[in-house]
């Protein structure tokens, strides 16, 4: 305490603070002790003295910064926890109370904005999804769109989590976002109204129409994001499409910005069979390193061809069940490569109501790819043009649309559902052709 006072020492009142602000920090987080005990640690990796650092520059921008109104300490503290999560990666972010309890609405699938899911991608808020039956999805908003500007605001050093903060709001309030649309270099201004978001996680439940399937049943499932009832509404999808005489599937992952990881486990639990593992995560501690695998017990189900629809707007959990169905041949993927989010955030509560979220592991895909910056690649890509994309959501987002305009608009703008419908032909029309040999075979 006496070598600081006299590092700091302008009136004693003050610099009183400044240890004890090191010291509380250091209490709370006990591992920077550690650190300075660990051989071959640089003095500038000295806990302690950087902590004391950052006591200084907090007390110096509180004495002298021009705008007194600016420099509480809970404003200066806060702006620092933002700063620091921030400067890790695109995933990790410091939340005040009101944006954990914003968090927390998520996994309820209720909340209120625009139905964007987004995140922090070459330096701007980057759309993973436009979410169905959204303002963001109606207006034509597409995978890969960059904010530039939020109501005539520069996102370019803006917070990930302020974005979302001006996204979301009070319903039937009007926000104006600026986009740049890097596939066709076009920079368009839409003007939304913020309305309560209500995500159904399992849609579009069917059979194709036979224009489009020939002799063949093949049953079509879209899953919007992974909730907390979506296997169990799965579960029930595929039953009635089975009942319906189901030969072949097709499920659509197309947009799907993830969500739970029990839930994408669970998801595949469907398909594959029991203690079948699915994904691991590897982090720098051994408590990071997990191997999650399908449940015990799981409904019997034939082993139908499968196909699986994924797109740039298919991210983290989506692209959990991708790798894996991949990975263990137990489907193949048609589209584009995924969006490429695939690491673990660890969310703690502080005292105050407020929380960080940071990242402590990467998922790997059960071949030992990881997923994160990297995104699952197709067996079959297929790109489908920004034009049609707003076709297909348009399509998404109508409602009392006609079957046979649904089958006329897939045929002309939704290539990678037309190249699934092939696969799946295929493969079950050579399955018809070796059947009577394997008979003979046997006889």
């Amino acid at each position: 305490m006496i070598k600081l006072f006299r590092i700091f020492g302008r009136n004693m009142r003050r610099s009183i603070i400044i240890p004890l602000l090191a010291c509380l920090v250091l209490g709370a987080f006990p591992g920077v002790f550690a650190q300075e005990a660990q051989p071959g640690k640089s003095e500038e990796d000295n806990g302690y003295a950087q902590i004391s650092i950052f006591a200084k520059t907090l007390e110096l921008l509180r004495q002298d910064y021009v705008d007194e109104n600016k420099t509480s300490y809970h404003d200066l503290v806060t702006a620092a926890m933002k700063g620091m999560l921030s400067s890790l990666d695109p995933h990790s972010q410091f939340m005040d109370p009101s944006d954990f309890r914003d968090m927390q609405d998520d996994t309820r699938s209720r909340f209120n904005g625009l139905g964007i899911e987004v995140s922090m991608k070459n330096g701007l808020p980057t759309v993973i999804t436009a979410m169905e039956d959204t303002p963001a999805a109606k207006a034509g908003i597409l995978s890969g769109d960059q904010i530039l500007r939020i109501n005539s605001n520069s996102t370019e050093r803006m917070d990930l989590q302020d974005a979302i903060n001006v996204l979301r709001g009070p319903a039937g309030a009007k926000v104006t976002l600026t986009l740049l649309r890097p596939s066709t270099n076009e920079i368009k201004e839409y003007t939304l109204q913020r309305a309560e978001i209500k995500v159904q996680s399992v849609k579009g439940t069917r059979l194709l129409d036979a224009q489009l399937t020939g002799p063949f049943k093949i049953g079509y499932i879209r899953l919007i994001q992974f909730n907390e009832p979506t296997a169990e509404e799965l579960s029930k999808a595929l039953d009635d499409l089975q009942k319906q005489g189901m030969q072949a599937l097709i499920l659509d992952l197309r947009n799907n910005p993830g969500g739970l990881l029990n839930s994408a486990v669970d998801v595949c639990a469907q398909f594959l069979p029991p203690n079948t593992k699915v994904v691991s995560t590897q982090g720098r501690v051994v408590s990071q390193q997990h191997d999650y695998s399908t449940s015990g017990a799981k409904k019997e189900r034939p082993n139908f061809p499968m196909v699986l629809l994924i797109n740039e707007g298919s991210a983290s959990g989506a692209e959990i069940v991708g790798g894996a169905l991949k990975d263990l041949h137990r489907a193949v993927l048609v589209g584009e490569t995924t969006f490429g989010k695939g690491s673990v955030q660890n969310v703690m509560q502080l005292p105050d109501g407020s929380a960080v979220r940071f990242t402590t592991a990467k998922y790997y895909t059960p071949s030992k790819q990881v997923i994160q910056g990297n995104g699952v690649t197709p067996n079959i890509r297929v790109a489908v043009m920004p034009d049609q994309e707003r076709a297909l959501f348009a399509l998404r987002n109508a409602a009392n649309v006609k079957p046979d305009d649904e089958t006329k608009i897939i045929k002309a703008k939704d290539a990678q559902m037309l190249r699934a419908i092939d696969a799946l032909k295929g493969v079950m029309t050579y399955a018809q052709q070796s059947a009577p040999k394997a008979e003979a075979v046997k006889k």
